[in-house]
Parts: structure tokens; C-alpha cells; sequence
């Protein structure tokens, strides 16, 4: 694109070519009066709009977008309440460093302050959750502000930028030029870590007898499948992956351990406790992982890498912190332990690769078949991995269901699970699989959604029916705010105060997927799982949703109480691993 239009266009016209030059491909958006005037050249440009049914809708599918895609996400809303249905999503985006530029219509430069109508003070209301913010009132501003805005967004630890433009911008005559380049002084991600941090990296990582690679979303977002898989094999360390970062290494290589946390694995939770060393990529040391703080793998040395240097001791001190891309931190690591291997030098880490292997192999994920012929949740997300593969993408809202999907879907590539980690957002699941269908339109995308979520945001199926977007939709239904029920059953006496959802009779959901277009599908016995799943693979033109009529007395397993030490964990609801490693 040439850097500069002959003549004078409006300020709108300027934001769309600019979002243009961006590199934008797809905006998922709904319009309003203050962004009203950028709507009129969003019709002769190559950008595909996407009308959703509701804001929040908008900004979980360019999440969706993004995760699946690795681009930046983009949505766009009017001020006011346009604006404010985009926090909920901005916040996700902020929490799990998605990279995703939202551009939001502000009133009229001369009425910001006036409590004018549809005025929100979104620039002030986002600050705390965005990367960085911007607030346009000289149409001349638009074309260099957007640019820097996908900078941003896009660099260093990604994440969201907004962007907002007054209408009285949108409406003055200006002049475009997009920059050749960017200047934003204090603004310098590191991405080459330091040779000093890795040589001491190096010496720790052979000194070790117990390592663990423990590794985080960041790894994703660095596109650094391929050399994690590459160290964890030239060292033989095992690996865990927590919750954001599922794919980033196979779930069926023999290293890994499964998911750390919360709700991980007995081998993974073990293999971090009992660790003497943690290299940490791209993760955050999150209280789901880490349960009690004080109580963490306490004889373990951290070598923390990230692209963030906030994160670096923020929450567990660092013994070797690096700052830089996880890609550029492995590839550095690679370099050096094939140095020492030549030289003869490796880490001895046969006993502790045993001694997991041994727990792993005792305390498997599994789960009780229920009475009475009733269908199992896990059952079924267990046949929808095996039926759909794992070149399929997953997406999950917020709750048991999510939980299930982490452990009994395979992932083996990344990019192929998206999901609401630190905000847990319950609603995200069906607008990020519509993005993340628009993104990658060949791939097959699944919605495993809870009965709960899917109410907050099956609007937008609609969306997906009109334009085209055949996403598919499982909805785990318990008839329950399920996750909330299994904490009261666990620890309040069974006292289950409002979290019966009754959604075995209200809604239809089968009716409501023909009311939206969609096809609909229902199966409540386990001997039709399979053929249910098969049939909704077979349709590929329209979107489908199927109601899977669960018994709602499945519970979460291994589960480590909010709060209490990960050497609480509990296997099942009375039995808790024994994996004492005095041997070693």
C-alpha cells in the first residue's frame, strides 16, 4: 500500500484503510451511532464484517481468532454500552495475553466530559486491562495510533490494545499516511535472552536430579512447540503443561506428565513438588497451579523465562531469571546442553523419569462409570476426541466441562485448544469458536460447552448460521452450574443454593438450534454416543449443537482444595495419592 493518499478523505475512511494496512482480514463488530461513520467505508473495503448479536460476542471471537490463528484478533463497537460489552473479553484478552486490537467510537471530541449521550470513559475503564490504550481526537492521529496499536498488541507479551476514536475524528476531512516505521520511546520488549542467564541455566539444568519443564502459554504464543519438543528429547526432563498451554507439547509423548493445578494430574502435581529444579517457560506460577504458595515445590530451584519481566519473581522467587521469547530461550538452551553433551557432560535424571513414570502409570486420569445406564460427561468428550482427532480445535467455556475437556481430549498440536484461563469467563466458548472457524475455515471447530455458559452467549449462533460459520457445539448438560454444585456438595453440607439450571426442560435446546438456524441433536444414553457425534461431523454446511443429557453427580477428579497445599491433592473425593520420593 502506498504511504500516503493524493487528496483529502474523511477520518473514517482513514480508519478503515488504516485497519486495512494493518493487516486486518476479518472484524467481528456491531455498529452504533459514534462509530456509525466508519461503517460507511467498511462496505467498499476488502475487511469481511462480521455482525454479532452482542458486543462481548464480538470480542471473544477475535480472541478466537487470534489464539487459533497466532494473528491479532480485531473487534469494534460503538461508545457507551458498545464499549463496555467489550471489557469482559478485553480483560480475558489481558489475562491470557491474546493478542487483539479493539477499536471503539467515542462521542465528539467537544462533548467528552458532558456525561454527552452513550458516554463512557472506556479509555479509563479498560486502563488497568489493556497493554496500552489510546484516545483519538485528530483525525491525523488514526493512521499512525492503529499501527502502533497492532505493534503493540502483537509484540512482546501479547495482548490487547484499544483504540478509541471520537466521532467528531471520524467526521473531520484528513489526509492518510500510514508510517514507515514506529517510534515508541520506553517501549522494547527483550527478546534475546542474556548468554550469562543461560550458561547458569545450563549448569543448573545438569546439576539437577529432579527437573520438570513446566510449561505455560507463553510457549504457544512464542510459537515454541517445536523446540520444546526438541529440549524436553535431547534431555529427557519431564514435562507438564498447564492449563493455557495444552498442545504446546503431545499429550501421548511419554514425558508428559498432563496438566499441573487445581485440577491436574497426580503426576504432574508430583512431579512439581518433588522437583529440585522447575523451568519455567512462558508460565506465571498461577495459584491454580501452585495451590498455597508457602507450600510449593519448597526444595525446588526456579529458572523462570519470559518474554515478561513482571512476571519474573512475581510470585515465586526466580534463581535464574531470563527475559526473552520462549522460542529464543529454548533455542539458546538447545545450543548450549548439545555443547556440554559433546563434551560428555548430561544430566543424570533416570531414578526421578522412574519414579513419575511409576505415579503417573498408578494414578491415571480416569473416572466411575455411573449407575442406572446414565451418560457419563467424561464418556463423551472422551469419544468426541477420539471421533473428531486432534487436528480438530477445541474450544471450552468456564467450569467442570473445561476441566474434562483439559484431560480427556488429546491434544497434540498447539493452537488446537482455546480457553478462558485466567479470567474464566464463562460465555466464551461458542463466539471463540466462531472466530477461530473464521480464522481457520477447513479446520473442524468443537464448542464443549456447559448448559450454564452456553446460555450467556448462544446468541451467537445466529451469527454463525447467517454468515456462514458451521461451528459445532456440545453442550455437557448436568442441568446445573456444575463446578459451583461439585464446591457445595464437597463443602457446604449439599446445600445446593442456585445452581440448579433446570435445562433439561427449559430450554429446548435442540428447538432453540433449529430456531437459529442451526441443526440440533440430542443423546442421553451412552450406547449413542458415538453415531450422535458422527452424524454432527457429517454436516459441515449449517452449525450444530447437541445436547449430551449428563447425570449431574460427576464430580472434577484430582482436585486440590482452593487455598491448601498441593500435597493435599485428592485423587478421588476420599482417596489421596501416596508419592513419597524418600527412595530417590
Amino acid at each position: 500500500m502506498s504511504t500516503e493518499t493524493s487528496g483529502t478523505i474523511s477520518g473514517a475512511q482513514s480508519l478503515i484503510k488504516a485497519l486495512e494496512a494493518a493487516g486486518t482480514e476479518t472484524i467481528f463488530g456491531i455498529p452504533g451511532g459514534a462509530i456509525l461513520p466508519a461503517y460507511d467505508p467498511l462496505m467498499d473495503s476488502s475487511i469481511r464484517h462480521i455482525l454479532v448479536r452482542h458486543e462481548q460476542g464480538a470480542g471473544h471471537a477475535a480472541q478466537g481468532y487470534a489464539a487459533a490463528t497466532g494473528r491479532v484478533g480485531v473487534c469494534m463497537a460503538t461508545s457507551g454500552p458498545g464499549a463496555t460489552n467489550l471489557v469482559t473479553p478485553i480483560a480475558d484478552a489481558h489475562m491470557d495475553s491474546v493478542p487483539m486490537v479493539a477499536v471503539t467510537g467515542q462521542v465528539g471530541a467537544a462533548m467528552i466530559g458532558t456525561d454527552a449521550f452513550q458516554e463512557a470513559d472506556i479509555r479509563g475503564i479498560t486502563m488497568p486491562i489493556t497493554k496500552h490504550n489510546f484516545l483519538v481526537t485528530d483525525p491525523a492521529d488514526i493512521p499512525r495510533t492503529i499501527a502502533e496499536a497492532f505493534h503493540i498488541a502483537s509484540t512482546g507479551r501479547p495482548g490487547p490494545v484499544l483504540v478509541d476514536v471520537a466521532k467528531s475524528a471520524l467526521q473531520a476531512e484528513t489526509t492518510f499516511d500510514w508510517p514507515s516505521e514506529i517510534h515508541l520511546p520506553g517501549y522494547r520488549p527483550v527478546t534475546r535472552p542474556h548468554a550469562k542467564q543461560i550458561r547458569e541455566a545450563t549448569r543448573l539444568l545438569l546439576e539437577a536430579r529432579k527437573p520438570v519443564l513446566y510449561v505455560g502459554g507463553g510457549t504457544i504464543r512464542a510459537n515454541a512447540s517445536r523446540e520444546l519438543l526438541a529440549l524436553a528429547e535431547l534431555t529427557g526432563i519431564p514435562v507438564v503443561t498447564t492449563l493455557m498451554a495444552l498442545g504446546a507439547f503431545p499429550d501421548s509423548h511419554p514425558q508428559h506428565l498432563g496438566m499441573p493445578g487445581m485440577h491436574g494430574t497426580v503426576a504432574a502435581v508430583a512431579g512439581l513438588q518433588k522437583s529440585d529444579l522447575i523451568i519455567s517457560l512462558g508460565a506465571r506460577f498461577d495459584d491454580r497451579v501452585t495451590g498455597n504458595l508457602d507450600s510449593f515445590a519448597p526444595g525446588a530451584k526456579v529458572i523462570h523465562a519470559d518474554i515478561d519481566p513482571a512476571e519474573i519473581g512475581k510470585n515465586r522467587h526466580a534463581d535464574v531469571p531470563i527475559v526473552g521469547d520462549v522460542r529464543e530461550v529454548l533455542l539458546d538452551l538447545l545450543t548450549a546442553l548439545r555443547t556440554e553433551a559433546d563434551a560428555g557432560n548430561t544430566g543424570d535424571y533416570e531414578g526421578w523419569v522412574a519414579f513419575l513414570s511409576g505415579v503417573k502409570a498408578t494414578y491415571p486420569v480416569g473416572y466411575d462409570t455411573p449407575a442406572g445406564g446414565a451418560l457419563s460427561p467424561q464418556y463423551v468428550i472422551e469419544r468426541l476426541s477420539a471421533i473428531a482427532g486432534p487436528d480438530a480445535i477445541y474450544t471450552s467455556g468456564v467450569g467442570q466441562h473445561q476441566m474434562w475437556a483439559a484431560h480427556y481430549v488429546k491434544y497434540e498440536k498447539p493452537r488446537t485448544w482455546l480457553n478462558s484461563g485466567g479470567l474464566g469467563t464463562m460465555g466464551y466458548s461458542v463466539p471463540a469458536a466462531m472466530g477461530a472457524k473464521v480464522g481457520m475455515p477447513d479446520t473442524t471447530v468443537w464448542a464443549i460447552d456447559g448448559d450454564g455458559c452456553f446460555q450467556m452467549t448462544n446468541q451467537e449462533l445466529a451469527t454463525c448460521a447467517i454468515n456462514d460459520i458451521p461451528i459445532k457445539v456440545a453442550i455437557i448438560n448436568n442441568e446445573s452450574l456444575g463446578m459451583v454444585r461439585q464446591w457445595q456438595t464437597l463443602f457446604y453440607n449439599e446445600r445446593y443454593s442456585n445452581t440448579d439450571l433446570h435445562s433439561k426442560r427449559i430450554p429446548d435446546f435442540v428447538k432453540l438450534a433449529e430456531a437459529y438456524g442451526c441443526v440440533g441433536l440430542s443423546c442421553e444414553s451412552p450406547d449413542d454416543v458415538d453415531a450422535t457425534i458422527r452424524k454432527a461431523m457429517e454436516v459441515d454446511d449449517v452449525p450444530v449443537v447437541v445436547d449430551f443429557r449428563v447425570h449431574r453427580d460427576a464430580m472434577v477428579w484430582p482436585m486440590v482444595a482452593a487455598g491448601t497445599s498441593n500435597d493435599e491433592i485428592k485423587y478421588a473425593r476420599d482417596l489421596a495419592p501416596d508419592f513419597d520420593d524418600n527412595d530417590l
